[in-house]
């Protein structure tokens, strides 16, 4: 099993940056959050990054100022990309869940695999 928290900020350092650099977290389709946020709950957010299912919320963007890190997989088997920018999505929120074993554990929804952060925090999320 691989922490998510661990991978991101080994991916930071191999490219020379820190958490420091981070600007903000999420995706297009569900919002933005801080750093802060993504490391409460990726802290312990831990994954299978072999083959199979993709567990991590396949949309879910690590931003910083002249970066970006995304989720990449193939045939299951994941891990960041590291990119340049996009601009952060209008909306905030803080999700619950980052993972489909996270959703599971909090809330007993049994999903699969190949969620994005929307569909993983969608049923708990307050009403706009």
């Amino acid at each position: 099993m691989r922490n998510l928290l661990q991978e991101t900020i080994e991916i930071l350092k191999s490219h020379g940056k820190t958490p420091d650099d981070v600007l903000w977290c999420g995706s297009d389709s569900f919002g933005w959050f801080t750093w802060k946020d993504f490391e409460e709950i990726a802290s312990d957010a831990y994954y299978d990054e072999g083959f199979g299912a993709q567990e991590v919320a396949y949309d879910l963007l690590v931003v910083g100022k002249d970066f970006w890190l995304k989720r990449r997989e193939y045939d299951g088997a994941e891990d960041w990309e590291f990119l340049t920018l996009p601009e952060r999505p209008t909306t905030y929120k803080k999700p619950v869940a980052l993972t489909v074993h996270q959703t599971y554990e909090k809330f007993g929804d049994n999903r699969v695999g190949w969620r994005p952060l929307e569909d993983l925090n969608k049923k708990w999320q307050p009403s706009d």
